[in-house]
């Protein structure tokens, strides 16, 4: 039987299919539930970290307009005042996930931007310089798109560390995707970069880095004990892979996915899914919840 279980499967101080006290969906996996459990025995040894696009804030066609759910902020904010760690774990610019997440610089959320090789916390900003393959790419970008025929409505975001193609505005984005993916993947190799795919984004962005590195380095500099990622799409299996891989070692890991009809693959590597940003917002809310105790039990203000 796994540590941080019972004979029925539930995790400890919850009621079968939910926690008691919390909000708390139950893991479906046994890995999970102990997962679950070692983070609300010791909170202030806990890594809470999540994704930012398609976890905290909806997809949307213009990714200058994702922001994270007034829900999803709030219940950051309150983790940030209980768990061990709370971080952000995403391929944009760690400054720019900041602010569209709302985070006071005052506050304890950490941002790991560019996949691990930014990073923001209480508003101060490490980046290293960008590779000269990325600049080598820029200049080659529209040629190698027009070259392969790209359609209209795909267009380029330019990260500033990366660069990516989105196909989300095209006529048929799954299928402008997947055409464009072998000609961007060829300028990856050329220029000494790696091409990432996402929902219906591919990324071109410098190797060495991923989420699961930023996952495994922020656990070992805080000395977690437990740990939870939060994702949705196929940039976060490098992280999943990363907190498999510490579960092995013997801390415990709860993966959760930001269910989506557009990346079905991921739920299945998970040990929870729940239902996109909205859910996420909810499952921090009661995360919190739980990491704070019965009401009679804290302290009076």
């Amino acid at each position: 039987m796994p540590d941080g279980t019972v004979p029925d499967g539930t995790v400890p101080g919850q009621a079968h299919g939910r926690s008691a006290g919390a909000s708390l969906p139950v893991p479906h996996t046994a890995e999970g539930q102990a997962g679950l459990a070692a983070l609300i025995a010791q909170p202030r040894r806990s890594l809470i970290a999540v994704d930012f696009d398609g976890t905290l804030a909806p997809i949307v066609e213009d990714p200058a307009a994702a922001r994270a759910t007034p829900a999803a902020t709030a219940a950051l904010a309150r983790l940030a005042e209980l768990a061990g760690t709370v971080a952000i774990v995403t391929g944009r610019p760690a400054a720019d996930a900041a602010s569209f997440a709302r985070l006071a610089a005052a506050g304890g959320v950490i941002v790991l931007g560019h996949y691990g090789s930014q990073r923001w916390e209480r508003g101060e900003l490490s980046s290293p310089e960008p590779p000269p393959g990325l600049s080598e790419a820029r200049a080659q970008l529209a040629a190698v798109l027009a070259a392969a025929g790209a359609s209209e409505g795909t267009f380029v975001e330019d990260k500033g560390e990366a660069l990516a193609v989105h196909t989300r505005r095209a006529e048929k984005p799954q299928a402008e995707f997947d055409r464009l993916r072998d000609p961007l993947a060829g300028l990856a190799a050329r220029t000494g970069l790696v091409l990432e795919p996402g929902r219906l984004v591919l990324e071109l962005r410098p190797p060495g880095t991923d989420k699961g590195a930023a996952i495994s380095g922020l656990a070992a500099e805080r000395a977690s004990s437990s740990i939870l990622f939060c994702g949705d799409d196929l940039g976060d299996r490098p992280a999943f892979a990363a907190v498999r891989e510490l579960r092995g070692k013997g801390t415990p890991g709860l993966l959760v996915c930001s269910g989506s009809a557009e990346v079905p693959d991921l739920a299945a590597e998970a040990d929870l899914v729940v239902d996109g940003p909205d859910g996420v917002a909810a499952l921090l809310a009661g995360l919190a919840e739980a990491f704070a105790g019965p009401a009679d039990a804290r302290p009076s203000s």
